[in-house]
């Protein structure tokens, strides 16, 4: 055994935005808690640019491991996102083996922990006797829905959107069916029957921890962790969000950077749909114009659109074509010294904690939603595609720190309707109370994560749960 140190290894699922989050965990496991970890990446394709960027300067007590790329020519067309991550997992158990078998080998390996969305790779935990965990890094409503999905199955005959009520989650606001996790949309598809199998599969788990706090979904992690829904111990260990980038040296970015610095506080309106969302050509341009119109400040992080899928720039961040050749003729010339757009990326966690920025109009991806809360910056909820439309709810009906724009029968979100939800929220009494919600929420955000808060706590637990589990053979 050439490493004391109780290790744990630990695989995200496939997308930047899954790593992040779990390489926050890592780094509470080994700076609190003397652990070592390794981070055992699947990719499709070779790892993006971001990815290698987040890797990055961590210490030496944070190991990562790239298993071979699955090739997309591999798998099957036109699966969405999840599905062909769930595929590109199955072809990686084989090298995944190797690397657990080398870890029992030489480590002090003492627990083994899965993505959600990578929940089949614990077969290969079951092989070595390692205990498994699963994380997900979404809210407690998304683990709610998941783990009450088997039941909620038996009971309905149709589809969910065609449930005339409202559906209610075990601890969660009631919620319309066709808001939803996507992969529920359509019982026959195989999407579902995946995701099916992988929600049954959680109640297996010997711990599930969730990316979220208790202040944030009080009443559902209460009901979680009541164990009724789910015998498997609940732990809410978030908000884990990236706190530093490595790459400010980047004249765009410390271009950015100081034109926020010349801006009013509170003035701007940050606009991003995170790393994996694109607009149709049409809503782009409707977006371009309403941010005209609303005469605010903006930050718009722009890519180009896709007219094909919402979620075409997931597995890469950075637009093919120049997204500034697809804004309307004009739009940076008449909103010069105004609006500031910034091509495909941004800063987003030194965006959302400048005092200049006072609204963010969000894709509602779990990470962007938790970044906006620890900086206390109020929302406009504009959920695309897996469970941001969720999110949305949460945000909007429950916690209420958002406005979500009206959606037309077109589907497209209008120009007038951007630059009033624009207007109202950053300004008028509505956004005085956001505001004062959103305060509240970033100080609890600070006290979970610190020495003797509920999340670091939950850390804790588990981190002397694994040091006292005995030494695998």
């Amino acid at each position: 055994m050439e490493d004391e140190a109780p290790h744990v290894a630990i695989l995200p699922s496939i997308g930047i935005g899954h790593l992040i989050s779990l390489i926050e965990f890592s780094k509470k496991l080994v700076d609190h808690h003397n652990f070592h970890t390794t981070l055992i990446i699947p990719t499709i394709g070779s790892p993006p640019d971001a990815m290698i960027e987040a890797l990055h300067g961590l210490p030496s007590t944070i190991n990562h491991i790239f298993l071979p790329p699955v090739q997309y020519q591999d798998m099957p067309e036109n699966d969405p996102p999840p599905l062909l991550i769930s595929r590109a997992i199955s072809l990686s158990l084989s090298p995944l083996r190797q690397v657990i078998k080398s870890l029992v080998a030489s480590t002090k390996l003492v627990v083994f922990i899965a993505d959600a969305f990578a929940i089949e790779t614990v077969d290969v935990a079951e092989e070595f006797n390692v205990p498994w965990y699963v994380f997900l890094s979404m809210s407690a409503m998304c683990l709610s829905l998941f783990l009450y999905l088997p039941m909620l199955d038996d009971l309905v005959s149709c589809e969910y959107r065609d449930i005339i009520e409202p559906v209610k989650l075990p601890g969660c606001i009631p919620i319309q069916g066709n808001d939803l996790f996507e992969g529920v949309q359509d019982l026959k598809s195989e999407y579902y029957v995946w995701l099916l199998s992988m929600t049954k599969r959680l109640h297996l788990a010997k711990g599930i921890m969730v990316n979220t706090f208790k202040e944030l979904e009080p009443g559902t992690i209460k009901v979680l962790q009541e164990k009724t829904l789910c015998k498997s111990s609940v732990y809410a260990i978030g908000p884990l969000i990236r706190i530093d980038t490595n790459n400010l040296d980047n004249d765009d970015v410390f271009y950015c950077l100081k034109w926020l610095d010349d801006q009013a506080q509170g003035s701007v309106i940050f606009v991003s749909f995170g790393s994996g969302g694109t607009l149709s050509t049409e809503q782009m341009n409707e977006l371009a114009f309403g941010l005209e119109m609303s005469e605010h400040a903006f930050l718009w992080v722009v890519k180009s659109p896709n007219d094909e899928s919402v979620n075409a720039a997931y597995f890469n961040i950075r637009s093919q074509n120049d997204p500034f050749d697809f804004l309307p003729r004009g739009f940076l010339e008449r909103t010069k010294g105004r609006g500031l757009v910034m091509p495909s990326w941004a800063p987003q966690i030194h965006i959302l904690s400048h005092e200049s920025t006072g609204g963010f109009l969000t894709h509602c991806g779990w990470n962007s939603v938790s970044e906006s809360i620890v900086n206390g910056v109020p929302m406009i909820a504009w959920p695309l595609f897996a469970e941001q439309k969720m999110n949305a709810v949460l945000l909007t009906n429950d916690i209420k720190v958002a406005i979500r724009p009206k959606v037309g029968e077109n589907g497209l979100v209008v120009r007038e309707e951007i630059s009033e939800v624009v207007k109202n929220l950053m300004g008028g009494e509505e956004r005085k109370r956001m505001c004062e919600v959103m305060s509240g929420l970033k100080e609890a955000a600070a006290k979970a994560l610190a020495i003797d808060g509920d999340s670091s706590n939950a850390i804790s637990e588990l981190a002397t749960e694994w040091t006292n589990h005995t030494e695998i053979d």
